[in-house]
């Protein structure tokens, strides 16, 4: 988690999502300098931050691109050169990481696995009830 000035780290609420932010990557923003995709974080009528998160429109590419990063990690090796099984199995890890809510993230994860839009929608649907 990173912080912008004009945040209070140290009130309880913001220490407790401290980790949470750091996991996903997520930003403290001053109350006042809020946008419309933040989050914001309101202790008994007061809103102490927002938090923007990797990959909102304000970082649309950081979210995603840091999440391909930690399944390649897991796999220990680049998304591309992962057998057809094994890219199956990481876009069912990125959809349940959330990556599929960014904005144009089909077409990110199908360049990074190296396959065509299509087969990552193929990929998705294989994997839903």
């Amino acid at each position: 988690m990173s912080e912008r000035a004009g945040t209070d780290a140290t009130h309880p609420v913001l220490a407790t999502l401290a980790p949470l932010l750091e996991r996903v990557g997520g930003t403290l923003i001053a109350p006042t300098d809020g946008l419309p995709d933040d989050v914001p974080l309101v202790w008994e009528g007061v809103t102490l931050a927002w938090v923007r998160l990797a990959g909102s429109e304000t970082e649309p590419a950081e979210g995603i691109r840091r999440l391909l990063s930690e399944v390649a990690t897991q796999f220990g090796a680049p998304l591309s050169e992962l057998p057809r099984a094994d890219k199956q199995r990481a876009v069912r890890l990125l959809e349940e990481r959330g990556a599929f809510s960014y904005r144009k993230s089909a077409e990110t994860v199908a360049e990074a696995l190296g396959v065509t839009r299509f087969t990552v929608y193929n990929y998705l649907n294989r994997t839903r009830p």
